[in-house]
């Protein structure tokens, strides 16, 4: 476990209501520490992270997202400090909050991508009414209209981790987590997810993205470096 600043000064002084910051070091269950680490994020920018396997990028994500608590300083996503929540005001950020999308899909595979969208709205107590609406309109966002009857595991990998992003914004989260999202794809789609998530910035929604490919950070607001656990800007 390592040590770092418990406060990066300034940084929730000035802290906007629809921004996100993460000043932090952790490191656990095997995970590379985040060592020194400051981000902001906006409501409507796309940010990305990039550094190689191994340098803290995936940790950075758990804190930010709340899936973990940082050993020093504070998450704050809408002005709720989410590493001081208790387990059911956590559970109710995650449902509700955040939009998360990884390496792999994830999705059940008997479910039709409909129904795998759904499931996220459902959890999250939407109104059946709700549900219906809000999984069209994801599916709608991300080009799988005419695919939405099919199951998962007749959908090409592509498509599957289109479903995957629009059980992500299906919940209208005021952030998106992509871990690594164009792992194992190929470069078109790899594009093509990036450009998506450059549309949801653009629907007033946070953006925050790993990767390990320089290629792919040509849409993204800002380029954050990690480094063996220390986050800095772009040179």
């Amino acid at each position: 476990m390592t040590a770092g600043p418990e406060r990066v000064g300034g940084v929730d002084d000035d802290l906007n209501d629809d921004s996100l910051a993460c000043p932090f070091p952790a490191g656990r269950n095997g995970m590379a520490p985040v060592r020194d680490a400051s981000l902001r994020v906006a409501r409507g920018e796309l940010v990305a992270i990039l550094g190689p396997a191994g340098s803290g990028k995936s940790t950075l994500l758990t804190l930010c997202g709340g899936l973990d608590q940082p050993d020093r300083g504070v998450v704050l996503v809408n002005g709720l400090d989410v590493g001081a929540t208790d387990d059911v005001d956590r559970q109710s950020f995650l449902r509700r909050v955040v939009g998360w999308v990884f390496q792999s899909p994830g999705l059940v595979p008997l479910l039709t991508a409909e129904e795998n969208v759904a499931l996220a709205m459902r959890i999250a107590g939407a109104r059946q009414s709700e549900v219906t609406r809000m999984t069209q309109m994801a599916l709608e966002a991300v080009g799988l209209t005419e695919r939405a009857n099919h199951r998962s595991d007749q959908l090409s990998r592509n498509e599957r981790q289109r479903v995957a992003l629009a059980r992500a914004l299906v919940k209208a989260p005021m952030l998106v987590i992509a871990d690594e999202p164009t792992a194992h794809l190929d470069a078109r789609t790899a594009d093509d997810i990036l450009a998506l998530l450059r549309d949801a910035s653009r629907s007033d929604v946070a953006v925050l993205f790993t990767t390990h490919d320089e290629a792919q950070v040509g849409q993204a607001d800002r380029v954050l470096v990690m480094e063996e656990g220390v986050l800095r800007a772009q040179a």
